[in-house]
């Protein structure tokens, strides 16, 4: 997705609980439109975590302006600190203005940014990783090139670490729209370092008519026995794009679309064209749902993708949002 940032939690087992939205084919949705945004600020593809180290939750987004990755802190997911950039410096291979859906986890000692960003040879979207001590970074990315890119694919972007069983996974999306062809959703395992090993493996792609132009933004979660593999949809920029999900029987799959009918989270109320899920802990130990949407109008330059987060529970008809 342009613009786009996703954070994933500590390297600890994450359980999330989740909820449907109307328009899909299983699941539902809370009755009503949600309140308030948490931040009302253009904060897309965000990705929220819960640091027992700092006290705080830590947010990261997409790029906005001159800073390559958008993040700040807060006490309450309602108040929150002011905008600092925790990539403040860019590979030399990337080109700047590009820099999209960042995804940060604790391996050890380490705190580890998956992030997407321009190879500038290319002209592709591609993934890379950078390092930090604290959750606020500054991170540093030293890398000569990009770390995962399908270029056959168009690139690869959206990348949101994932752990499960004391074993942590990569979901990213390829970039094949770049290229006119449908997209795929794709899962790897990573190791103690945050870094990818062996082959990716293919858990979903597109393949309802309401997804067009691309499914995108992955984020999972177990619960009921299951797995639940989040996406965003439609076009990116509009009160169509919303969330839909499927079900896996593990991290790396098979995976079944759950919601080709329709996306499971659509557009209510103010929050217009969902999209860019992820998934947290709270810390209470609750499931939360992080997405972006629309704030009471759409389209950039007048308009903002604000923050929105919601409680996520499991039922039998699967997942449900509450605010």
């Amino acid at each position: 997705m342009h613009r786009r940032v996703a954070a994933a939690t500590v390297a600890l087992v994450v359980t999330v609980v989740l909820m449907p939205l109307t328009g899909g084919r299983a699941g539902a949705v809370s009755s009503g439109p949600p309140p308030s945004p948490s931040y009302a600020g253009d904060f897309p593809d965000p990705a929220v975590l819960w640091d027992a180290g700092t006290q705080l939750y830590w947010a990261y987004a997409t790029q906005a302006g001159s800073t390559n990755v958008q993040s700040m802190s807060s006490k309450d997911l309602v108040h929150w600190s002011t905008i600092a950039d925790a990539l403040p410096t860019l590979p030399a291979w990337a080109a700047p203005g590009h820099t999209w859906a960042p995804s940060v986890a604790r391996f050890g000692a380490t705190w580890v940014m998956w992030y997407t960003t321009r190879h500038a040879y290319s002209g592709r979207q591609c993934l890379s990783v950078a390092t930090a001590s604290a959750p606020g970074g500054p991170f540093v990315d030293n890398s000569t090139g990009p770390a995962v890119c399908q270029f056959n694919n168009g690139g690869s972007i959206d990348a949101n670490i994932f752990v499960a069983g004391g074993r942590a996974y990569l979901l990213w999306k390829s970039d094949d729209n770049a290229l006119g062809n449908i997209t795929h959703l794709w899962g790897s395992t990573l190791d103690a370092t945050g870094t990818v090993v062996g082959s990716p493996t293919l858990l979903l792609s597109q393949d309802a008519a309401w997804q067009a132009p691309a499914v995108e933004g992955p984020t999972m979660v177990a619960a009921r026995g299951s797995y639940y593999l989040f996406y965003g949809a439609s076009d990116w920029a509009s009160t169509s794009a919303g969330i839909g999900y499927a079900t896996c029987s593990g991290p790396l799959g098979p995976c079944r679309d759950r919601t080709t009918w329709g996306p499971w989270l659509g557009s209510r109320g103010s929050a217009l064209g969902p999209s860019g899920p992820d998934v947290f802990t709270d810390a209470s130990g609750a499931t939360r749902l992080a997405y972006h949407a629309w704030n009471g109008c759409v389209g950039y330059p007048s308009c903002a993708r604000a923050l929105w987060i919601g409680y996520l529970s499991f039922g039998f008809f699967g997942p449900a949002l509450g605010h």
